[in-house]
């Protein structure tokens, strides 16, 4: 059986969480393959149970489903203890859960970094939690990285540590005035976090490609969106990894010809979190409606997401950089009750119009919103369960995004639950 790449197709926030858990149910292994604690989904349960997940895969709510850490990730092992602990405090099994051993750990000097360069920039902040997770990718690809096998040989971690403190201790002290690291306090506290998670590290790479070439399905879940791709999104306002689905093989350990699906995740209407350009961002009364509707409230920063418009010029960048085979549309049901519904088509880049995404920088700072208006609906959609039990309004709404963004909607969120969807086309057969 193939594997199918999950990934959001704006700027994260999509709802992938409700996405995974409904494919999660039918899929035998949840792979997360990039990121770290930065992001979060929530994930509501038949019996209206919440909970909200940062860097475990949302499969952990399936019986019998083997989540996964894949190598891709950055890896904090205070926050994902006390995420393991919260989730079997509420009687959720754990015990499937495994990490890869190649993935990087963000330590504490890494969140020491990222907190005080970001408050160094001032205005020209990127918007970054602060977990340190830039700083953590920085070091795996300065070669300099600590990794989860490094919890096995604590000596090999010591060693790392201290070499790495050498120069980190000199940029906290001697450029930012703060305090230096103990590496004696450090391996302390990573030798209990090894003793907590040593029996879930593997080789993840060998366990997904077994259960592949055993016919088994095989879930990707990226984290973020692909406009916050550090390659392929608004730079510098971006992540520091690879959630496009590219990533995805590269991130789990597992070949791309083995990935026969990507499925992108697209919100009724856009929203952004941090900093960087947003052209159909809305400060008016519109904007407010959208943000109250839609709770639209970071999972992990806690911080009021920015709402505007569906922006299809960034639909159909996500479908041809990820080769977005279906669409689940999350969120439709937020848009009920508005007599007209806005779409952005188009950019107006100083008087030129762009149909595409700007090549540079600049100009995507500079781009206006080019918009075409249809018909709203006031019925309350969340019982619908097939398309024609839709309004027709919003059945041509689903429709012209289809049209816009290049590839088909499968999905579509009709409310929060984990069941309230109108399924056109499986995802997963």
């Amino acid at each position: 059986m193939p594997a199918v790449v999950l990934i959001g197709a704006q700027w994260g926030d999509e709802g992938k969480g409700k996405a995974t858990d409904l494919l999660g149910g039918r899929v035998p292994y949840v792979v997360r393959y990039q990121g770290g604690n930065n992001a979060g989904h929530t994930v509501i349960t038949p019996d209206g149970e919440k909970y909200a997940l940062h860097l475990i895969p949302s499969g952990i709510l399936t019986p019998g489903c083997t989540p996964v850490i894949g190598n891709g990730v950055v890896i904090d092992p205070e926050v994902l203890i006390g995420e393991l602990a919260g989730l079997d405090e509420r009687g959720v099994d754990t015990s499937r859960l495994v990490i890869s051993s190649d993935a990087h750990l963000i330590m504490p000097h890494h969140r020491a970094l990222d907190k005080v360069t970001e408050r160094f920039l001032g205005k020209r902040k990127i918007g970054t939690t602060g977990r340190g997770i830039g700083p953590a990718y920085g070091d795996k690809v300065a070669r300099v990285g600590i990794r989860v096998q490094d919890l096995l040989d604590l000596s090999i971690l010591r060693q790392k540590l201290e070499g790495t403190l050498q120069e980190k201790n000199q940029i906290l002290v001697k450029v930012y005035n703060r305090k230096a690291i103990d590496v004696d306090e450090v391996v302390e506290e990573y030798t209990a976090y090894a003793e907590a998670l040593k029996h879930r590290i593997v080789d993840t790479r060998l366990l997904l490609g077994t259960a592949l070439d055993a016919g088994e399905w095989v879930l990707l879940e990226g984290s973020q969106g692909t406009l916050l791709d550090v390659d392929h999104g608004t730079y510098p306002f971006v992540t520091s990894s690879n959630p496009t689905a590219g990533g995805a093989a590269v991130g789990a350990g597992v070949g791309p010809t083995r990935i026969e699906r990507v499925v992108g995740i697209l919100k009724a209407y856009t929203t952004r979190v941090g900093s960087g350009p947003f052209p159909t961002e809305l400060f008016d009364a519109s904007g407010e409606y959208l943000r109250k509707q839609g709770g639209e409230v970071g999972v992990t920063t806690g911080r009021d997401r920015r709402c505007g418009w569906f922006d299809a010029v960034v639909a159909r960048y996500a479908s041809r950089v990820n080769g977005i085979t279906d669409y689940f549309l999350t969120k439709l049901d937020v848009l009920s009750g508005l007599d007209r519904v806005p779409i952005c088509v188009a950019y107006d880049v100083d008087g030129v119009r762009h149909d595409e995404m700007p090549m540079t920088q600049t100009d995507f700072h500079h781009a206006k919103p080019v918009y075409e208006e249809m018909p709203g609906w006031f019925e309350d959609i969340r019982h619908c369960r097939t398309f024609d039990e839709l309004p027709p309004n919003a059945q041509a709404y689903v429709r012209r995004l289809e049209e816009l963004s290049g590839a088909r909607i499968s999905v579509i969120g009709v409310g929060p639950g984990r069941d309230e969807n109108v399924v056109i086309h499986d995802l997963i057969g």
